[in-house]
Protein backbone atom coordinates (compact mmCIF):
# COMPACT_ATOMS: atom_id res chain seq x y z
CA UNK A 1 0.00 0.00 0.00
CA UNK A 2 2.79 2.63 0.79
CA UNK A 3 4.72 2.01 -2.16
CA UNK A 4 1.05 2.16 -3.99
CA UNK A 5 0.46 5.36 -2.54
CA UNK A 6 4.40 6.43 -3.48
CA UNK A 7 3.85 5.95 -6.54
CA UNK A 8 0.55 7.60 -7.44
CA UNK A 9 2.47 10.75 -5.83
CA UNK A 10 5.05 10.68 -7.53
CA UNK A 11 3.15 10.76 -10.77
CA UNK A 12 1.29 13.64 -10.22
CA UNK A 13 4.04 15.83 -8.95
CA UNK A 14 5.80 14.78 -12.16
CA UNK A 15 2.74 15.86 -14.27
CA UNK A 16 2.31 19.07 -12.03
CA UNK A 17 6.09 19.73 -12.85
CA UNK A 18 5.83 19.04 -16.52
CA UNK A 19 3.65 21.97 -16.70
CA UNK A 20 6.27 24.49 -15.00
CA UNK A 21 9.75 23.11 -17.18
CA UNK A 22 9.61 25.17 -20.21
CA UNK A 23 8.91 28.48 -17.70
CA UNK A 24 11.84 27.15 -15.19
CA UNK A 25 13.93 26.77 -18.54
CA UNK A 26 13.39 30.07 -19.50
CA UNK A 27 13.86 31.69 -15.77
CA UNK A 28 16.98 29.35 -15.12
CA UNK A 29 18.32 27.52 -18.08
CA UNK A 30 20.69 25.63 -15.87
CA UNK A 31 18.13 24.35 -13.83
CA UNK A 32 15.94 23.72 -17.07
CA UNK A 33 18.45 20.93 -18.01
CA UNK A 34 18.96 19.52 -14.88
CA UNK A 35 15.19 18.71 -15.22
CA UNK A 36 15.19 17.15 -18.85
CA UNK A 37 17.72 15.22 -17.43
CA UNK A 38 15.99 13.90 -14.34
CA UNK A 39 13.09 13.25 -16.37
CA UNK A 40 15.26 11.03 -19.08
CA UNK A 41 15.40 13.60 -21.92
CA UNK A 42 18.80 13.35 -23.09
CA UNK A 43 20.10 12.32 -26.48
CA UNK A 44 23.43 10.44 -25.69
CA UNK A 45 24.12 7.51 -27.07
CA UNK A 46 24.35 5.26 -23.52
CA UNK A 47 23.26 1.98 -24.52
CA UNK A 48 26.34 -0.48 -24.50
CA UNK A 49 28.00 -0.96 -28.22
CA UNK A 50 28.95 -4.27 -30.19
CA UNK A 51 32.30 -3.89 -28.78
CA UNK A 52 31.55 -3.42 -25.23
CA UNK A 53 30.03 -6.74 -23.38
CA UNK A 54 28.28 -5.02 -20.94
CA UNK A 55 26.23 -1.65 -20.09
CA UNK A 56 26.98 -1.38 -16.50
CA UNK A 57 24.85 1.78 -14.34
CA UNK A 58 25.99 2.67 -10.89
CA UNK A 59 24.23 5.09 -9.29
CA UNK A 60 25.92 7.42 -6.38
CA UNK A 61 24.34 9.64 -4.13
CA UNK A 62 26.79 12.31 -3.66
CA UNK A 63 30.96 13.18 -3.52
CA UNK A 64 31.57 10.22 -1.39
CA UNK A 65 30.08 7.89 -3.26
CA UNK A 66 31.31 9.16 -6.42
CA UNK A 67 35.08 7.82 -4.96
CA UNK A 68 33.35 4.45 -4.23
CA UNK A 69 32.56 4.01 -7.65
CA UNK A 70 35.84 5.80 -9.45
CA UNK A 71 37.52 2.66 -7.58
CA UNK A 72 35.23 0.20 -8.21
CA UNK A 73 35.32 1.05 -11.93
CA UNK A 74 39.26 1.37 -12.12
CA UNK A 75 39.06 -2.08 -10.67
CA UNK A 76 36.56 -3.92 -12.97
CA UNK A 77 38.74 -2.09 -15.98
CA UNK A 78 41.54 -3.66 -14.44
CA UNK A 79 40.28 -6.85 -16.39
CA UNK A 80 40.47 -7.53 -20.13
CA UNK A 81 36.70 -7.04 -20.53
CA UNK A 82 35.46 -3.74 -22.15
CA UNK A 83 32.12 -2.33 -20.35
CA UNK A 84 30.08 0.60 -20.67
CA UNK A 85 29.34 2.51 -17.46
CA UNK A 86 26.70 4.79 -16.73
CA UNK A 87 27.42 6.79 -13.41
CA UNK A 88 24.05 8.70 -12.04
CA UNK A 89 24.43 11.04 -8.82
CA UNK A 90 21.61 13.15 -6.46
CA UNK A 91 23.53 16.03 -6.77
CA UNK A 92 24.86 18.47 -9.21
CA UNK A 93 27.70 18.73 -7.67
CA UNK A 94 28.57 15.37 -7.46
CA UNK A 95 27.89 15.09 -11.77
CA UNK A 96 30.47 17.74 -11.71
CA UNK A 97 33.05 16.18 -9.35
CA UNK A 98 31.83 12.78 -11.18
CA UNK A 99 32.69 14.55 -14.77
CA UNK A 100 35.75 15.52 -13.80
CA UNK A 101 37.29 12.61 -11.93
CA UNK A 102 35.97 9.75 -14.38
CA UNK A 103 37.39 8.24 -17.21
CA UNK A 104 36.16 10.08 -20.61
CA UNK A 105 33.72 6.62 -21.58
CA UNK A 106 32.25 6.63 -18.15
CA UNK A 107 29.12 8.67 -18.99
CA UNK A 108 27.68 11.09 -15.96
CA UNK A 109 24.44 11.95 -15.73
CA UNK A 110 21.70 12.73 -12.65
CA UNK A 111 19.63 10.46 -11.46
CA UNK A 112 15.86 9.86 -12.72
CA UNK A 113 13.64 11.33 -10.41
CA UNK A 114 11.92 8.13 -8.65
CA UNK A 115 8.66 7.83 -10.80
CA UNK A 116 7.63 5.50 -12.86
CA UNK A 117 7.29 7.12 -16.50
CA UNK A 118 10.45 8.70 -16.18
CA UNK A 119 12.40 5.54 -15.05
CA UNK A 120 10.94 3.61 -17.82
CA UNK A 121 12.31 5.74 -20.20
CA UNK A 122 15.86 6.21 -18.59
CA UNK A 123 15.85 2.25 -18.82
CA UNK A 124 14.97 2.14 -22.24
CA UNK A 125 18.01 4.23 -22.93
CA UNK A 126 20.17 2.70 -20.79
CA UNK A 127 19.46 -0.63 -21.41
CA UNK A 128 21.80 -1.77 -18.06
CA UNK A 129 22.78 -5.37 -17.85
CA UNK A 130 23.70 -4.97 -14.38
CA UNK A 131 22.74 -2.01 -11.58
CA UNK A 132 25.14 -1.09 -8.52
CA UNK A 133 23.55 1.00 -6.02
CA UNK A 134 26.31 2.51 -3.88
CA UNK A 135 25.83 2.28 -0.10
CA UNK A 136 22.07 2.83 1.03
CA UNK A 137 20.36 4.36 -2.06
CA UNK A 138 16.94 2.52 -1.55
CA UNK A 139 14.51 4.69 -4.66
CA UNK A 140 10.87 2.38 -4.67
CA UNK A 141 10.30 2.72 -8.11
CA UNK A 142 13.67 3.01 -9.35
CA UNK A 143 13.91 -0.92 -7.73
CA UNK A 144 10.83 -2.24 -8.84
CA UNK A 145 11.00 -1.02 -12.23
CA UNK A 146 14.67 -2.38 -12.34
CA UNK A 147 13.18 -5.97 -10.91
CA UNK A 148 10.21 -5.28 -13.95
CA UNK A 149 12.67 -5.14 -16.97
CA UNK A 150 14.86 -8.21 -15.32
CA UNK A 151 18.23 -6.01 -15.04
CA UNK A 152 20.19 -7.93 -11.86
CA UNK A 153 20.61 -5.97 -9.35
CA UNK A 154 23.68 -5.16 -6.40
CA UNK A 155 24.10 -3.46 -3.33
CA UNK A 156 28.15 -2.51 -3.04
CA UNK A 157 29.25 -0.44 0.42
CA UNK A 158 26.06 -1.14 1.66
CA UNK A 159 26.00 0.61 5.13
CA UNK A 160 22.52 1.45 7.80
CA UNK A 161 24.07 3.87 10.45
CA UNK A 162 21.39 3.36 13.94
CA UNK A 163 19.20 6.53 12.17
CA UNK A 164 18.74 5.39 9.49
CA UNK A 165 17.93 1.39 10.90
CA UNK A 166 15.32 3.12 13.30
CA UNK A 167 13.61 5.29 10.32
CA UNK A 168 13.42 1.99 7.81
CA UNK A 169 11.76 -0.32 10.98
CA UNK A 170 8.89 1.85 10.51
CA UNK A 171 8.38 -0.54 7.78
CA UNK A 172 10.21 -3.25 7.61
CA UNK A 173 7.68 -5.25 4.91
CA UNK A 174 8.89 -2.61 2.63
CA UNK A 175 12.36 -2.62 3.16
CA UNK A 176 12.08 -6.58 3.33
CA UNK A 177 10.58 -6.24 -0.80
CA UNK A 178 13.15 -4.01 -1.72
CA UNK A 179 15.85 -5.59 -0.29
CA UNK A 180 15.23 -8.69 -1.56
CA UNK A 181 15.08 -7.66 -5.10
CA UNK A 182 19.19 -7.84 -4.44
CA UNK A 183 20.97 -10.08 -6.00
CA UNK A 184 24.07 -9.65 -3.47
CA UNK A 185 24.76 -7.16 -0.62
CA UNK A 186 28.25 -6.31 0.68
CA UNK A 187 28.49 -4.07 3.59
CA UNK A 188 31.00 -1.80 5.64
CA UNK A 189 31.06 -3.22 8.65
CA UNK A 190 29.44 -6.42 10.87
CA UNK A 191 26.78 -4.06 12.36
CA UNK A 192 25.64 -3.26 8.90
CA UNK A 193 25.05 -6.95 7.53
CA UNK A 194 23.04 -7.52 11.39
CA UNK A 195 20.83 -4.13 10.40
CA UNK A 196 20.21 -5.36 6.82
CA UNK A 197 19.68 -8.75 8.14
CA UNK A 198 17.02 -7.99 10.52
CA UNK A 199 14.91 -6.71 7.61
CA UNK A 200 14.94 -10.71 6.69
CA UNK A 201 17.62 -11.02 4.05
CA UNK A 202 19.21 -14.40 4.16
CA UNK A 203 22.84 -14.17 5.87
CA UNK A 204 24.35 -15.87 2.87
CA UNK A 205 23.48 -13.20 0.51
CA UNK A 206 25.20 -10.50 2.75
CA UNK A 207 29.25 -10.03 2.73
CA UNK A 208 31.03 -7.72 4.71
CA UNK A 209 33.86 -6.64 2.77
CA UNK A 210 35.20 -3.42 4.55
CA UNK A 211 34.98 0.12 2.37
CA UNK A 212 35.79 0.06 -1.00
CA UNK A 213 36.85 3.60 -0.87
CA UNK A 214 39.16 3.23 1.75
CA UNK A 215 40.94 -0.16 0.10
CA UNK A 216 44.46 1.92 -0.02
CA UNK A 217 47.37 0.04 -1.36
CA UNK A 218 49.86 -2.47 0.85
CA UNK A 219 53.12 -0.55 1.76
CA UNK A 220 56.20 -1.06 4.48
CA UNK A 221 54.22 1.50 6.96
CA UNK A 222 57.34 1.69 8.82
CA UNK A 223 60.30 2.00 5.89
CA UNK A 224 58.31 5.13 4.17
CA UNK A 225 57.83 6.60 7.41
CA UNK A 226 61.65 6.48 8.45
CA UNK A 227 62.25 7.86 5.01
CA UNK A 228 60.07 10.66 5.49
CA UNK A 229 61.47 11.48 8.91
CA UNK A 230 65.01 10.98 7.56
CA UNK A 231 64.26 13.67 4.40
CA UNK A 232 62.67 16.36 6.84
CA UNK A 233 65.72 15.79 9.08
CA UNK A 234 63.54 14.77 12.34
CA UNK A 235 65.28 13.05 15.34
CA UNK A 236 63.00 12.22 18.35
CA UNK A 237 61.10 15.30 17.46
CA UNK A 238 57.19 14.69 17.31
CA UNK A 239 55.37 15.78 14.39
CA UNK A 240 52.46 18.06 13.61
CA UNK A 241 50.84 17.30 10.38
CA UNK A 242 47.92 19.59 9.31
CA UNK A 243 47.06 18.35 5.62
CA UNK A 244 44.77 19.72 3.19
CA UNK A 245 44.09 22.95 5.34
CA UNK A 246 41.84 25.74 3.97
CA UNK A 247 41.80 29.68 4.30
CA UNK A 248 41.08 30.48 7.90
CA UNK A 249 42.68 27.24 9.06
CA UNK A 250 46.57 28.03 9.68
CA UNK A 251 45.67 31.06 11.85
CA UNK A 252 43.74 28.85 14.22
CA UNK A 253 46.59 25.99 13.44
CA UNK A 254 49.40 27.84 14.81
CA UNK A 255 47.92 28.60 17.58
CA UNK A 256 47.74 25.18 18.67
CA UNK A 257 51.20 24.28 17.67
CA UNK A 258 52.33 27.35 19.98
CA UNK A 259 50.71 25.72 22.98
CA UNK A 260 52.25 22.62 22.01
CA UNK A 261 55.78 24.15 21.94
CA UNK A 262 54.65 25.58 25.31
CA UNK A 263 54.47 22.35 26.71
CA UNK A 264 57.26 20.64 24.98
CA UNK A 265 59.75 23.11 24.03
CA UNK A 266 61.44 22.65 20.62
CA UNK A 267 60.76 18.99 19.88
CA UNK A 268 57.60 19.61 18.01
CA UNK A 269 57.71 20.20 14.56
CA UNK A 270 54.91 21.81 12.42
CA UNK A 271 54.23 20.80 8.75
CA UNK A 272 51.68 22.63 6.93
CA UNK A 273 49.89 21.03 3.59
CA UNK A 274 47.29 23.16 2.08
CA UNK A 275 44.88 22.20 -0.11
CA UNK A 276 46.12 25.01 -2.94
CA UNK A 277 49.36 26.20 -3.95
CA UNK A 278 48.35 29.28 -4.93
CA UNK A 279 47.68 29.72 -1.09
CA UNK A 280 51.64 30.09 -0.76
CA UNK A 281 52.16 33.88 -1.10
CA UNK A 282 49.34 33.87 1.82
CA UNK A 283 50.34 31.46 3.78
CA UNK A 284 54.09 32.85 3.84
CA UNK A 285 52.60 36.20 5.44
CA UNK A 286 51.27 34.60 7.97
CA UNK A 287 53.97 33.17 9.26
CA UNK A 288 56.26 35.99 8.31
CA UNK A 289 53.72 37.88 10.74
CA UNK A 290 53.80 35.57 13.37
CA UNK A 291 57.34 35.03 13.18
CA UNK A 292 57.43 31.50 12.65
CA UNK A 293 60.04 31.24 9.76
CA UNK A 294 60.27 27.83 7.70
CA UNK A 295 61.46 25.25 5.39
CA UNK A 296 60.06 24.92 1.93
CA UNK A 297 59.23 20.87 1.96
CA UNK A 298 60.45 20.94 -2.09
CA UNK A 299 64.31 22.41 -0.74
CA UNK A 300 64.22 19.67 1.91
CA UNK A 301 63.06 17.01 -0.53
CA UNK A 302 65.65 18.21 -3.00
CA UNK A 303 68.67 17.67 -0.44
CA UNK A 304 69.17 21.53 -1.22
CA UNK A 305 70.05 22.14 2.81
CA UNK A 306 68.96 20.57 5.71
CA UNK A 307 65.77 22.02 7.90
CA UNK A 308 66.39 24.29 10.15
CA UNK A 309 63.72 25.93 11.46
CA UNK A 310 60.43 24.35 13.67
CA UNK A 311 57.74 24.97 10.66
CA UNK A 312 57.51 23.25 7.06
CA UNK A 313 55.39 24.67 4.39
CA UNK A 314 54.47 21.69 1.16
CA UNK A 315 55.14 23.95 -1.49
CA UNK A 316 54.23 21.30 -4.00
CA UNK A 317 51.14 18.29 -4.68
CA UNK A 318 51.24 15.04 -4.57
CA UNK A 319 53.39 14.03 -1.88
CA UNK A 320 50.56 14.71 1.46
CA UNK A 321 48.99 11.06 1.37
CA UNK A 322 52.84 10.02 1.94
CA UNK A 323 53.90 12.72 4.25
CA UNK A 324 50.98 11.72 6.93
CA UNK A 325 53.32 8.31 7.53
CA UNK A 326 55.79 11.23 9.09
CA UNK A 327 53.37 12.57 11.51
CA UNK A 328 52.57 11.69 15.06
CA UNK A 329 49.79 13.98 15.59
CA UNK A 330 47.66 14.58 12.17
CA UNK A 331 45.23 16.96 11.44
CA UNK A 332 42.98 16.81 8.57
CA UNK A 333 42.05 20.15 7.07
CA UNK A 334 38.59 21.63 5.37
CA UNK A 335 37.33 20.79 8.46
CA UNK A 336 38.06 24.15 11.33
CA UNK A 337 36.49 25.79 8.34
CA UNK A 338 33.05 25.38 6.70
CA UNK A 339 34.78 23.45 3.92
CA UNK A 340 33.19 19.92 4.56
CA UNK A 341 36.61 18.00 5.81
CA UNK A 342 39.32 15.74 3.42
CA UNK A 343 39.97 12.32 3.54
CA UNK A 344 40.55 11.75 6.86
CA UNK A 345 41.93 7.37 6.42
CA UNK A 346 44.75 9.00 4.21
CA UNK A 347 46.04 9.98 7.64
CA UNK A 348 45.22 6.53 9.41
CA UNK A 349 46.70 4.49 7.03
CA UNK A 350 50.27 4.72 8.23
CA UNK A 351 48.74 3.25 12.11
CA UNK A 352 48.39 6.63 13.50
CA UNK A 353 45.42 8.16 14.87
CA UNK A 354 43.99 11.50 12.89
CA UNK A 355 42.29 14.86 14.44
CA UNK A 356 39.67 17.15 12.44
CA UNK A 357 37.32 19.42 13.01
CA UNK A 358 33.39 19.73 13.30
CA UNK A 359 32.97 20.10 9.23
CA UNK A 360 33.58 17.34 8.27
CA UNK A 361 30.24 16.08 6.21
CA UNK A 362 31.79 15.18 2.82
CA UNK A 363 33.18 12.08 4.48
CA UNK A 364 30.78 11.45 7.51
CA UNK A 365 31.25 8.19 7.05
CA UNK A 366 34.89 7.76 7.38
CA UNK A 367 34.16 9.65 10.40
CA UNK A 368 31.54 7.18 12.07
CA UNK A 369 34.00 4.42 11.68
CA UNK A 370 37.22 6.11 13.36
CA UNK A 371 35.16 7.41 15.90
CA UNK A 372 33.06 4.42 16.77
CA UNK A 373 36.56 2.41 16.79
CA UNK A 374 38.96 5.41 18.54
CA UNK A 375 41.16 5.79 15.52
CA UNK A 376 39.56 9.59 14.82
CA UNK A 377 39.08 12.52 17.16
CA UNK A 378 36.96 15.27 16.48
CA UNK A 379 37.04 18.12 18.15
CA UNK A 380 35.43 21.82 17.87
CA UNK A 381 37.89 24.50 17.52
CA UNK A 382 41.50 24.98 17.50
CA UNK A 383 41.40 25.25 21.81
CA UNK A 384 40.11 21.37 21.76
CA UNK A 385 42.40 19.96 19.55
CA UNK A 386 45.22 21.41 21.38
CA UNK A 387 44.24 19.61 24.36
CA UNK A 388 43.35 16.57 22.38
CA UNK A 389 46.83 16.10 21.28
CA UNK A 390 48.47 17.21 24.90
CA UNK A 391 46.33 14.85 26.33
CA UNK A 392 47.84 11.91 23.84
CA UNK A 393 51.33 13.34 24.41
CA UNK A 394 51.29 13.04 28.47
CA UNK A 395 49.07 9.82 28.04
CA UNK A 396 51.33 7.60 26.23
CA UNK A 397 49.37 4.10 26.56
CA UNK A 398 46.06 5.52 25.59
CA UNK A 399 47.60 7.26 22.74
CA UNK A 400 49.60 3.90 20.99
CA UNK A 401 45.92 2.12 22.03
CA UNK A 402 44.58 4.38 19.48
CA UNK A 403 47.47 3.60 17.02
CA UNK A 404 46.42 -0.16 17.00
CA UNK A 405 43.02 0.65 16.65
CA UNK A 406 43.98 2.76 13.16
CA UNK A 407 46.27 -0.04 11.75
CA UNK A 408 42.61 -1.98 12.62
CA UNK A 409 40.37 -0.17 10.89
CA UNK A 410 43.30 0.38 7.67
CA UNK A 411 43.18 -3.60 7.39
CA UNK A 412 39.21 -3.99 7.53
CA UNK A 413 39.62 -1.83 4.31
CA UNK A 414 42.43 -3.59 2.44
CA UNK A 415 41.28 -5.88 -0.51
CA UNK A 416 37.84 -3.95 -0.51
CA UNK A 417 37.58 -3.08 -3.86
CA UNK A 418 38.73 -6.61 -5.42
CA UNK A 419 35.92 -8.46 -3.18
CA UNK A 420 33.33 -6.11 -4.50
CA UNK A 421 34.54 -6.42 -8.39
CA UNK A 422 35.12 -10.05 -7.78
CA UNK A 423 31.08 -10.05 -7.20
CA UNK A 424 30.01 -8.28 -10.15
CA UNK A 425 31.85 -10.20 -12.41
CA UNK A 426 29.86 -13.24 -11.09
CA UNK A 427 26.88 -11.33 -12.21
CA UNK A 428 27.78 -10.23 -15.37
CA UNK A 429 27.16 -11.98 -19.02
CA UNK A 430 30.20 -12.42 -20.84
Amino acid sequence: MLLFLYRVFGTVSLLLLYLFIPLIALVRPGLGRSLNQRIGKFTTEVAAKENESASIWIHAASVGEVQAARVLISELLAGREKYRFVLTTMTEYGQKVAEQQMPENVLCFLAPLDVPFTVRRFLEKVKPDIYIGLETELWPVLLTELERAGVTKILLNGRMSPRSFKRYSKAPGMMNRLLSGFSAISVIRQEDMNRFASFGISADRIQVNGNIKYDFSLEDGELVRDQYRTMLGLGDEKLFVCGSTRTGEEKILASVFQELQKNHGKHVVWLIAPRHMERLPEIKQLLNELNMPCDLFTELKGKKHERTHSVILVDCMGELARIYSAGDYNFCGGSLVESGGHNVMEAVRWGRPVYFGPSMQDFSDAVEILENSGAGFQVKDGAELAGTILHHMHETAEYHESCEKAAEVTALQQGSARRQSEIVRRFLVH
